[in-house]
C-alpha cells in the first residue's frame, strides 16, 4: 500500500496544499522527541525537493533547538476527508531567523502572521504515502484566530520579550538562537 519516493510529483504537491493541517517531528541527538501539529496556511512547496514552512510564536521553541544539534525532520500529512492518504517528507532542514540574510525574501512567500519567528527550510531525502485508511473523517470548520489576536495585542517588543523568556531554550535546556538572531536583525 505505501510507496516511496525521491522527491514530490504534482499529485504529492497538489495533496500537501489541499491539507489544513500538517505535524512537524524533530529531535536532537539526546533528549525529548518533538511532533506539532501546524496550520495557518504556512507551508510552501518550492521544488520537488524543498518546502519551507512559516512558524509562529508559541509556547516551546523544540525545533528551533533540534535542528541547531541533529538537522533532521519529518514533516506529516493526514486526509482527514477525501481519498485516504498519509504523506511523510524525510529530510533536513536549517532555521531561517530574522537576522539571517535570507529572512525577508523568504518571508516574502507567505501571506504576514504576527509573531513570525522562523521559517524552517527542509531539503527533502525520502518521500512516502502510504494508505492512511484507519485515520478519521474530521471535518474543516475554520483557522483559529486567537494566536494571531494574541500576537497584535503583544506587539513586537512584547513578542521579543516573550522569545527572551519562554522560547531561548528548549524543554531540554538547548538553546533556540532566537533571541540571538533578534537582536542581530535589530542591528542591521
Amino acid at each position: 500500500m505505501g510507496s516511496k519516493y525521491q522527491s514530490l510529483n504534482d499529485k504529492l504537491s497538489d495533496f500537501i496544499a489541499a491539507q489544513k493541517i500538517y505535524f512537524v517531528g524533530t529531535a536532537a541527538n539526546e533528549g525529548s522527541v518533538n511532533v506539532s501539529p501546524k496550520g495557518m496556511d504556512s507551508l510552501r512547496v518550492l521544488s520537488p525537493t524543498r518546502v519551507v514552512w512559516l512558524n509562529v510564536t508559541g509556547s516551546g521553541n523544540e525545533t528551533a533547538a533540534h535542528l541547531i544539534d541533529n538537522p533532521r525532520m519529518t514533516i506529516m500529512f493526514c486526509a482527514f476527508d477525501g481519498t485516504p492518504m498519509i504523506l511523510r517528507l524525510y529530510g533536513h532542514a536549517r532555521a531561517i531567523h530574522q537576522g539571517d540574510a535570507d529572512w525577508g525574501s523568504m518571508l516574502q512567500l507567505f501571506e504576514p502572521i504576527p509573531g513570525a519567528r522562523q521559517i524552517f527550510d527542509l531539503t527533502i531525502d525520502l518521500v512516502q504515502s502510504s494508505c492512511g485508511m484507519a485515520v478519521p473523517y474530521y471535518s474543516y470548520d475554520e483557522d483559529r484566530t486567537l494566536l494571531k489576536s494574541w500576537a497584535l495585542k503583544k506587539g513586537d517588543s512584547g513578542i521579543k520579550k516573550y522569545w527572551e523568556t519562554k522560547n531561548h531554550i528548549s524543554l531540554d535546556g538547548k538553546p533556540t538562537l532566537i533571541v540571538e538572531k533578534s537582536r542581530q536583525s535589530q542591528e542591521k
